[in-house]
This record gives C-alpha cells, sequence and structure tokens, in this order.
C-alpha cells in the first residue's frame, strides 16, 4: 500500500535538522526499496527547509505510521506534525523515473485537502510534468480525502492550477526538490 507522509518542520528547527541530516539519510537508505518519491519543501530561498515529502509503498497503515514516527528527525524533534495518508500512485513510477530528471525547473508540492466529492481522481491530459500524482484516502481506501501532486512548474500559480480548486477545502503549493543523496 502506498502512503504520502509529509512531515512539517518546527519553527527554529533548522539547526537540528542540519545535525540530523545523516542519521535522515541512513533511515531512508533502509527504506529504499520502498520509496516512490521523497525530498524536502522549502520557502522561496529554496535553500530553508519547512518539511520533507516521503511517498512510501508498505504493507499497510501501521507500517506507514512506523516509518513516519520511527524515522529519527521526528524522534528529534525536528518536525512539529506529520500528515499520512494512504495514496495512489497513478503514474505507476517512482520519481526516480520522472522524464525530467532531477534537476531544472522550478518543482512543486501540491497538496489538495478535500471537501466533499472526490475530484481530481484522473490524470490530467497533459501529464508530461509530473513528477508524482495520486488521491489521497482514508487508511481503507474507502473516502477520499484529496490529493497530493509532486511536479515541475513556471511557478506557484501555474503548480496550484493543476488541481480543481473549487473542489477542495485548502490547497497548498510548497516549494519542493529532489531529495536524498545525490549519488
Amino acid at each position: 500500500m502506498e502512503f504520502f507522509c509529509y512531515h512539517r518542520d518546527r519553527p527554529r528547527s533548522v539547526d537540528l535538522r542540519d545535525a540530523m541530516v545523516e542519521a535522515h539519510w541512513s533511515y531512508m537508505d533502509g527504506f529504499a526499496d520502498e520509496l516512490i518519491a521523497r525530498g524536502p519543501t522549502l520557502l522561496d530561498d529554496l535553500d530553508t527547509p519547512t518539511g520533507s515529502v516521503h511517498i512510501v509503498d508498505v504493507p499497510d497503515a501501521a507500517a506507514a505510521r512506523a516509518f513516519a514516527f520511527d524515522e529519527p528527525t521526528y524522534q528529534a524533534g525536528v518536525y512539529r506534525d506529520v500528515l499520512i495518508r494512504r495514496w495512489h500512485n497513478l503514474l505507476g513510477r517512482t520519481m526516480w523515473e520522472f522524464p525530467g530528471g532531477r534537476e531544472g525547473g522550478n518543482r512543486y508540492l501540491v497538496l489538495g485537502l478535500g471537501a466533499g466529492e472526490p475530484a481530481d481522481r484522473n490524470l490530467p491530459r497533459d501529464d508530461s510534468e509530473l513528477i508524482a500524482y495520486g488521491p489521497l484516502t482514508s487508511d481503507d481506501g474507502t473516502a477520499w480525502l484529496g490529493t497530493a501532486v509532486l511536479l515541475r512548474a513556471p511557478d506557484k500559480d501555474a503548480a496550484r492550477a493543476v488541481l480543481t480548486a473549487d473542489r477542495y477545502a485548502a490547497i497548498e503549493v510548497h516549494n519542493w526538490q529532489f531529495g536524498g543523496r545525490s549519488s
């Protein structure tokens, strides 16, 4: 089962996060075969982290929670909260298989929080800039809770436009970059 995990940084935790980077990467190395996507969200300076996205394929919701809450930077207090939702990989690939590669262009996390009837449950007609795309659901997969997208776009407005605005309680757009070791 695929799960979307978004760890949001606690204010003023950058120094602790920096000190924990090797422990974080080592932990993630243990899930290399299960990771679909990963990487930090960033302020507009594209240098200061605000959170970490991990999309992981694990056996069940309990395993997803263990993945998220056993993570060393979570344990050290870097994050203020964690969003964990079941997710369905409509692209059927990992971020490493994105034809656009790791570099170039502006990358974003677009997180649509559901309200009412499901929206955007199918891929957009032009999916060439999508890195990861899928609906967020309840643990049992029956209730639609929103949509999570990683994509390359010219700007935040263009990134936001991938979702149908009036179908969500809220849409968040965060700067995002590919995570993990560079080699």
